[in-house]
């Protein structure tokens, strides 16, 4: 079989996996491609590497596609977002002056509870924080934006500063930042280097948030079905082999090579395994799921996750974000995720849409083979989104 090649765009996070799994081990040479893995030095370059067709995919921040169709960000190509990559990864940091004011005032680091984390960021502060995100739009400015509303903090409480994720430790040890939200390894750099400690993970704010998408451009997806469909089988195929516990190793080692991360593999295994070290005291914190690539249908692109980010995004944005709730819905390309993925064993759930933030607990539900369970996606506020209500 001749392969083709596919160049892909994507950042140095851990959350690449699937991608960097899938050539490394053979889910594309099985499918017939080869990706061309593109390292990036910001988001911006990601984007538009695939606007422009530099790229035919991407390792995509979720909010990006769905920006994009609300004619935010200045680009106007189509793109669509035909699987979710990862799901939660996120760590949330303070830099070390506001590290030792938080222990002064007797705070623990429980990294587990956002609400008391932000009532304590509240009582040290001396005005709005300046948190480093890695772009405008992506998941973790929505995460912080929807903590600090329904907390302390308040929705004045925090600025937003972009900062690419390999800068984001020397971006806190100057100063220019007081605070951070970042994917992995990037957060435990930070520790490791001394210039903060970690205060909470992504997923103590929303437990099953879309992170990264694999990203094509519309246009790209109509012409080539064919690639399309072999490029998602095998991130898919790559996603299901990372969710093997006993693959962690060799998935560390695999992420920290010089082509990819250039990290060390106990960094990586921090994020893969959940057993992450918080502060330069060492102290360890445990989270379950801390990083999803598979399980729970972790790679089905849900519209009602693309209706909540929509709904975030007007929130913060106003008139700038005009849109077709409907229309930016599809950004999320489920149509595509099951054409796709049917057959090779993905069992895909009945519906498209989901309530966001009623899953309390792993909930059996319809599927197309019967076996589907999904995890509990629960917003620390105990809120739900009802992708139909008016």
């Amino acid at each position: 079989m001749k392969h083709v090649t596919v160049p892909v765009a994507y950042m140095p996070l851990v959350d690449a996996a699937p991608l960097i799994v899938a050539q490394e081990m053979g889910f594309a040479e099985a499918e017939g491609i080869a990706l061309d893995l593109i390292a990036a030095p910001s988001w911006s370059s990601v984007r538009d590497m695939l606007a422009f067709g530099r790229v035919d995919a991407a390792h995509m921040l979720s909010p990006v596609p769905v920006a994009m169709a609300m004619g935010l960000g200045g680009m106007s190509t189509a793109l669509s977002a035909v699987s979710v990559l990862s799901v939660n990864g996120n760590v949330i940091g303070v830099g070390t002056p506001l590290e030792e004011r938080l222990r002064a005032r007797g705070y623990g680091f429980d990294f587990a509870d956002p609400v008391a984390a932000a009532e304590a960021l509240s009582a040290v502060r001396d005005g709005p924080i300046v948190f480093g995100v890695p772009f405008p739009f992506s998941m973790h400015v929505e995460l912080l934006r929807y903590w600090s509303r329904a907390t302390a903090l308040g929705p004045d409480g925090i600025v937003i500063r972009t900062v690419p994720p390999p800068l984001m430790a020397n971006a806190l040890a100057a100063g220019d930042v007081d605070a951070f939200c970042v994917g992995e390894p990037w957060g435990s750099v930070a520790v490791d280097e001394g210039a903060g400690a970690l205060l909470l993970p992504g997923t103590a704010i929303w437990n099953f948030a879309p992170e990264k998408v694999l990203a094509v451009r519309t246009e790209w997806a109509e012409t080539e079905p064919d690639l399309t469909g072999r490029l998602m089988r095998a991130t898919w195929r790559a996603g299901r082999w990372l969710a093997r516990p006993q693959v962690r190793a060799t998935a560390s080692e695999l992420l920290s090579r010089k082509a990819y991360l250039d990290i060390s593999p106990e960094l990586i295994d921090r994020a893969l395994s959940g057993q992450l070290t918080v502060s330069a005291r060492g102290e360890q914190r445990h989270v379950e799921r801390f990083v999803e690539f598979h399980d729970g249908a972790a790679s089905f692109p849900w519209r009602s996750q693309a209706k909540w980010i929509a709904q975030q995004l007007r929130a913060s944005h106003g008139a700038a974000a005009q849109d077709d709730a409907e229309a930016t819905a599809h950004v999320f390309r489920a149509d595509l995720h099951r054409m796709h993925l049917q057959t090779v064993g993905c069992d895909m759930p009945g519906a498209s849409e989901k309530v966001e933030g009623a899953i309390r607990h792993a909930t059996p539900v319809a599927s197309a083979g019967g076996g589907l369970t999904l995890l509990p996606n629960r917003f620390f506020d105990a809120q739900i989104f009802d992708p139909n209500a008016s």
